[in-house]
């Protein structure tokens, strides 16, 4: 029998990121639970890579972290005045001129935006803390499967700085312009039951129950055709910046692309 990719080892395995792909199924760990996944930026670069290196055959990326925590936010040595070793500090990047501060974080950025992607669904199982950075790559997945410990929290205004990792968008259109400000500007924890009620979740379940409800959800993602998925991802994605007649009209192209393709006269 031949052997499958996840057979022959992770895809990618380094800087506190693993890749591994099993068929239609990808998964991204974060592997540094001893620091509770803290975020920097090699992490975000190889997060970066991960979404460069996914196969064509993958439809569902599971994102995860191991340990108790999914990620408690940035490795608090990048708030030092030294920073990371290798890396600017935030002393060396308040000194840049301004386009290249705005290219630094746009680089980091970069790790946020590829779950998004039409030609995948990116589903983020969210244990323990999840505290900025870690709150806002969980939102930068398409779905969130909560455990029941779970505790969100956007502490990046507290510490008079903003969430810049692609954060605010995603929030906002998830539980509203009102309830975005109050999360990110008291920067208060959200519990499970919470993230459910708001919309910020769409699931939540007892924490020994988190990777089982993630695969079931990534088993019924799978069941619908592969193209019907994309399109239907692509309509969605684009509503809120489209009129109720511009749309009508997206709806009209993307069925005429689907009825064609299934009577066999598509491109």
């Amino acid at each position: 029998m031949a052997s499958s990719p996840q057979d022959l080892g992770p895809v990618l395995d380094k800087d506190g990121v693993r890749l591994t792909v099993d068929d239609a199924i990808a998964t991204v760990t974060l592997t540094n639970p001893a620091k509770r996944n803290a975020q920097s930026p090699a992490l975000w670069r190889a997060l970066t890579e991960a979404g460069q290196l996914l196969p064509g055959s993958v439809r569902v990326v599971v994102l995860r972290g191991e340990g108790k925590s999914f990620s408690a936010g940035l490795d608090r040595q990048m708030l030092s005045p030294e920073g990371i070793p290798g890396e600017p500090s935030f002393v060396d990047l308040a000194r840049s001129d301004d386009a290249a501060l705005d290219a630094a974080i746009a680089g980091y950025q970069d790790a946020f935006t590829w779950w998004r992607r039409n030609d995948i669904v990116s589903i983020a199982a969210v244990q323990g803390h999840a505290i900025g950075a870690g709150f806002q790559l969980a939102l930068a997945c398409d779905l969130r499967v909560v455990a029941d410990d779970v505790q969100f929290a956007m502490r990046e205004t507290s510490l008079g700085l903003v969430p810049d990792l692609t954060g605010t968008h995603p929030l906002v259109g998830l539980v509203g312009y009102a309830r975005a400000l109050e999360i990110c500007a008291t920067g208060r924890f959200v519990t499970a039951e919470e993230s459910v009620n708001i919309g910020l979740a769409n699931l939540a379940v007892p924490a020994a129950e988190l990777d089982g409800a993630v695969q079931d959800l990534a088993a019924a993602l799978l069941a619908a055709p592969r193209d019907a998925v994309i399109e239907t991802k692509a309509l969605l994605r684009g509503a809120q910046g489209r009129t109720y007649d511009e749309q009508r009209g997206a709806e009209r192209a993307a069925q005429a692309r689907r009825l064609r393709d299934l009577a066999g006269l598509g491109e």
